[in-house]
């Protein structure tokens, strides 16, 4: 037992799939004194969070705001809120996060339509053109970075095809988001959710999500009730809009002032700027890997920029190395999920951790171990 000592944890370099290091300014914003969630001040700050995720989304939609849970919880968010029982979904799955979007439709009692693609390789728009032929949907959903494989989902031309199909376009942009292009309405976007804890760089816990007029024509308009209460944006949308704001549930205030901080961050850096810097972080880590004989599965331009999937070389033992990263070097790296348990690592160039000086520190302890 060790709860009588006073919290002190390692010094890490957080380069897994999430979360990922965090700026001195957003720790410090998040040990702000407290003030109440309905209070006028605090109003104000979800107000300037409320007009941050607009602007990073790239987005005019009213219903645009955060989800005071986890990406998980902005996932559930939009599929439980946009789905009934009876209705019919097309779910685009090539990783894990896609099947956890069937899981979900299911349990809304909704039919599971599934497009599938092999594990590190991106849905065709072939695929999903003939799966919207073959039922009446009232939505497809697509993640467009998979944090397990590495893979990064182009989106224009599906919003083109789902809009025809006459469905709502629904985005898992959880590792994508701050790090990569994500543009919610030049590419038809309904519902999209995300993270704070990965490109974004804020703690874990909070998740940015943003509904199109069409998405909240279909909220209003449901015949049966939202199946989660917590978040059922039929209630928690009155806690973000408007000149009086209805009680909905206690916000994760700490929390809240840290994103705040996290997002004058982005916007100081600025969107292709810091869009940039992953990218020409990824392309150094990528030559210092294959010069080691480490290469990656994915297609070059289908690559996440913000999370690097490779393979394992077969006489390297992934977790003796993982395990030595974290308690040599303070560096953490991801391992592989699903099919790729033991087959792959994952390493985060997210937000904070996408330096060069992160590129090189774990370049020079691989070369080191292995």
């Amino acid at each position: 037992m060790t709860w009588n000592k006073e919290l002190d944890t390692s010094r890490r370099y957080l380069m897994g799939p999430g979360p990922s290091d965090v700026h001195p300014r957003v720790l410090k914003a998040m040990s702000t004194p407290l003030v109440g969630h309905l209070d006028p001040e605090f109003i104000e700050i979800m107000d300037d969070i409320k007009y941050m995720v607009q602007h990073t989304f790239q987005t005019q939609n009213e219903l645009t705001f955060v989800v005071s849970a986890p990406g998980s919880a902005g996932m559930e968010t939009c599929l439980v809120n946009l789905l009934e029982p009876g209705d019919e979904a097309v779910i685009c799955i090539n990783g894990v996060f896609g099947n956890r979007m069937a899981d979900i439709v299911e349990r809304c009692g909704a039919k599971v339509v599934k497009v599938e693609a092999p594990w590190g390789e991106p849905i065709t728009t072939e695929q999903i053109e003939k799966a919207l032929s073959t039922c009446q949907p009232k939505l497809l959903a697509i993640v467009h970075a998979e944090t397990s494989t590495g893979v990064l989902q182009p989106l224009q031309e599906i919003g083109n095809l789902v809009k025809e199909a006459g469905a709502l376009f629904v985005v898992d942009a959880v590792t994508s988001y701050c790090g990569t292009e994500v543009k919610v309405d030049e590419w038809q976007i309904d519902a999209i959710y995300s993270g704070t804890q990965k490109c974004l760089s804020a703690p874990p816990g909070l998740s940015p999500i943003s509904f199109s007029d069409d998405a909240v024509r279909v909220l209003e308009n449901r015949n049966t009730k939202v199946q989660s209460w917590f978040l059922d944006l039929t209630m928690v949308k009155n806690y973000w809009a408007g000149a009086k704001r209805a009680y909905h549930h206690t916000a994760p205030v700490s929390a809240m002032f840290a994103l705040r901080e996290a997002y004058r961050l982005v916007l100081e850096e600025g969107l292709q700027n810091r869009f940039q810097r992953h990218l020409s972080n990824h392309k150094l880590l990528r030559d210092g890997l294959q010069e080691m004989g480490i290469h990656y599965p994915v297609q070059e331009e289908f690559r996440l920029p913000m999370l690097n999937a490779v393979t394992i070389p077969d006489h390297l033992d992934d977790v003796k190395i993982r395990q030595r990263l974290l308690h040599e070097y303070n560096i953490e790296i991801g391992g592989g999920l699903g099919k790729f348990a033991g087959k792959l690592w994952r390493i985060g160039l997210m937000g904070q951790s996408s330096s060069k000086n992160h590129v090189n520190m774990l370049l020079a302890a691989l070369k080191d171990i292995v």
